[in-house]
């Protein structure tokens, strides 16, 4: 099966031969190696590139053991890139598999190391090659190795597969994607799996055997998985709530009688951000113009894997759909907050302050849009509820709202846009 993904291909194309290296990141099991491997492989072949001046080596695959080591991986690419009057494209699979070795020419004792980092430096400083990585966790990105790149890596990150990638490859009738795309998200290998019983051990081996295991481990941490587990499926049944760590660890004593330190709970949090499970958005004062720290939203990467994670017990569409916006809109490139508006009201002649939210605050450079999740706008009491906070807002930015409604896009008289969700997420609507 080819699934098509156009926006992160494009990433790639635009970042050609720009004198950096391109380091691509993203969830496990996302298609980082299919974008990267096949997606892209096919675009340089198409584009001319002789298929011998395309290098890919998979540093997961066992017979690329030796190339494990930064030494021998350096030793075999400049071999391979020495006609200089010819351009080669380097694509490196999972280049955190790469370990880091003493350096062979210092005293031994001395600590001075030779890693990845130092391969992926000596290859970028060749004027004929052009190097692409993937990597699967944030080893590859801690603070050393970001201090060590500067400015001569960028970044193309990738997510699971957003909607528009889902639908087309979607294998059964078009009328079922949606509802299945809500209950199993956009985890490539999902799309494979002919029942829901191979679709939910699927992803649920994915947080058991590998990113739980991953996140212990990379974090050297001394919770065991049931307890992230356990922190996991609280976040979850919240999700797209306010929340804090605070919160949290109080949920934790009270529901699961187990007593954990809110800094503890806030680290542990942290580190399924860096393992790319989890993103958090922060509320803003719209009219205040300020950030308010606590409390704060979490959302899951991948909407399957938050289902997954509670075994698909807990369904309620509107946090379901809230989840997959906030996804659509960072994946489309977006700086995106949880929007407040304060207001002030008088109550038996006193004067009292209210504030109401904005799911959504999004922007990019001088674009910025205010975007409200609702399940259904389909009486007018329940529409009045929904543009509340919108009608507060006394700027031009467009204001949206996505609907669960079956209806077509339309305006109302106070310049708000309505449209359904499968549309926002289908189409581009007024650029964004």
């Amino acid at each position: 099966m080819r699934i098509e993904r156009k926006r992160n291909l494009q990433k790639l194309i635009d970042s050609r031969k720009n004198g950096q290296i391109k380091i691509i990141t993203g969830i496990r099991r996302c298609g980082k190696s299919y974008l990267l491997g096949v997606l892209y492989r096919d675009y340089l072949l198409q584009d001319g590139v002789p298929a011998d001046q395309i290098v890919i080596i998979e540093l997961d695959n066992d017979m690329n053991a030796r190339y494990r080591n930064p030494l021998e991986l350096g030793e075999h690419l400049r071999k391979i890139v020495g006609d200089t009057s010819k351009d080669y494209y380097i694509l490196l699979d999972e280049i955190q598999m790469v370990e880091s070795i003493d350096n062979p020419y210092l005293p031994k004792g001395s600590g001075a190391k030779i890693t990845f980092v130092d391969v992926l430096l000596g290859l970028k400083s060749l004027p004929n090659v052009d190097v692409y990585v993937t990597g699967s966790n944030s080893k590859m990105l801690s603070s050393d190795v970001a201090t060590a790149f500067r400015d001569r890596g960028q970044e193309i990150h990738i997510t699971p597969l957003t909607y528009d990638e889902f639908y087309p490859a979607y294998p059964k009738e078009k009328r079922f994607a949606w509802r299945e795309f809500i209950a199993y998200g956009g985890m490539p290998l999902v799309l494979q799996k002919p029942t829901h019983e191979e679709k939910s051990n699927y992803l649920q081996d994915l947080f058991r055997l590998t990113y739980i295991k991953d996140v212990i481990e990379r974090n050297r941490l001394r919770a065991n998985a049931e307890t992230l587990d356990e922190l996991l499926n609280v976040v979850a049944s919240a999700v797209g709530s306010l929340t804090n760590p605070t919160r949290l660890a109080n949920t934790f004593q009270s529901v699961k009688g187990v007593k954990i330190k809110s800094d503890t709970i806030s680290n542990y949090l942290d580190c399924f951000i860096d393992a790319y499970i989890l993103n958090k958005a922060y509320r803003y004062d719209i009219k205040g113009r300020s950030y308010i720290d606590s409390p704060l939203k979490y959302y899951f990467t991948d909407i399957g894997l938050r289902n997954a994670l509670l075994n698909f017990r807990q369904q309620e569409e509107n946090h379901i759909m809230g989840n997959i916006i906030y996804n659509e809109l960072k994946a489309r490139g977006f700086n995106v907050d949880v929007g407040i508006v304060e207001y002030n009201y008088s109550l038996e002649g006193k004067n009292k302050r209210s504030q109401l939210e904005v799911d959504f605050v999004v922007n990019l450079a001088d674009k910025r849009y205010y975007i409200q999740s609702a399940l259904t706008v389909s009486n007018e009491e329940k529409r009045q509820q929904e543009v509340n906070s919108l009608n507060r807002i006394d700027d031009s930015f467009a204001k949206i709202v996505v609907v669960n409604d079956n209806v077509l896009p339309w305006t109302d008289d106070k310049g708000v846009q309505y449209i359904n969700i499968e549309d926002f997420l289908l189409e581009r609507i007024n650029n964004l």
